[in-house]
């Protein structure tokens, strides 16, 4: 079964407009999700709880606002969509983080199995660098 077009633009329009959640309805709770890149946030996550925890949670404490991610381009074949995305946000420093992302998603009957995920890890580094405070031991 593929997927539609129309199903992956409405799917991620709930990233577009702050509902995340109804996002991660879809994802698998197993997802395998691998943000590649040599930032702090890159790595293979297992399930979807350490993924969202590990990044989108951790990223949102850095900024003035939940990350918000516009979608440019969607190109959808067969169970895959290739997704490019920007987000224009702010960090607590009032550093602007305006990311760029491509994530090449896998679905399997609508639900997303799989993503790889590619983002401007200079950025990433940069944010975390500059807005993240040291763990008090």
């Amino acid at each position: 079964m593929t997927v539609s077009q129309e199903y992956v633009e409405d799917l991620f329009n709930y990233l577009q407009i702050g509902e995340n959640e109804k996002f991660f309805e879809k994802v698998a709770d197993n997802v395998n999700w691998t943000v590649m890149g040599t930032h702090p946030l890159a790595g293979v996550y297992k399930n979807k709880q350490e993924f969202v925890y590990k990044t989108f949670i951790r990223l949102n404490k850095l900024l003035k606002g939940e990350i918000i991610l516009k979608v440019n381009n969607i190109i959808v074949q067969e169970d895959y969509a290739v997704v490019e995305m920007i987000s224009l946000s702010t960090a607590l420093n009032g550093m602007p983080f305006n990311n760029t992302y491509c994530w090449i998603v896998k679905f399997e009957k609508e639900i997303i199995i799989e993503v790889r995920a590619y983002v401007d890890s200079a950025l990433v580094q940069k944010v975390i660098d500059e807005n993240e405070k040291p763990i008090q031991e």
